[in-house]
């Protein structure tokens, strides 16, 4: 789920460091993304909470950076997306309690993953949105 969503909140994050003049539409916004509007909406929330967005209602209203491309880092957006979840994720059926394996599996994976996400987080932390736009 990390690994779409993320991918979606910098495609949203990279047109509105490409467009920075007025407001951007949900709707312009999921059109390049080729998805649902309300699914745009739902990362945009996220987004603006963190304050990497800021949002303008009405009919000449939208989305836009709330600060400079130039000081959002790819980790910021990634951490957005990431909540309280880990890039990979569990099984989603319980493994036996009853067996060596299973009855740890899940504490020894969240520790493996816990350093995968700050290898990650820190790869992440090299690349400006800004110089991530320029690539387009």
């Amino acid at each position: 789920m990390v690994k779409s969503k993320f991918s979606a909140s910098l495609h949203i994050m990279t047109l509105l460091a490409l467009y920075t003049e007025g407001w951007r539409t949900s709707t312009k916004i999921a059109g390049s993304i080729n998805i649902n509007p309300v699914l745009v909406r739902q990362e945009l929330r996220k987004l603006k909470d963190a304050g990497l967005v800021e949002s303008k209602e009405g009919k000449y209203g939208g989305v836009r950076l709330a600060k400079s491309a130039k000081n959002i880092l790819l980790s910021d957006i990634f951490e957005v997306v990431k909540e309280n979840n880990h890039l990979l994720d569990y099984r989603s059926d319980s493994p036996s309690k009853s067996c060596r394996v299973g009855n740890q599996i899940n504490s020894v994976l969240d520790s493996l993953y816990s350093e995968i996400d700050i290898a990650v987080i820190e790869k992440l932390q090299d690349t400006t949105l800004e110089s991530f736009k320029n690539k387009f």
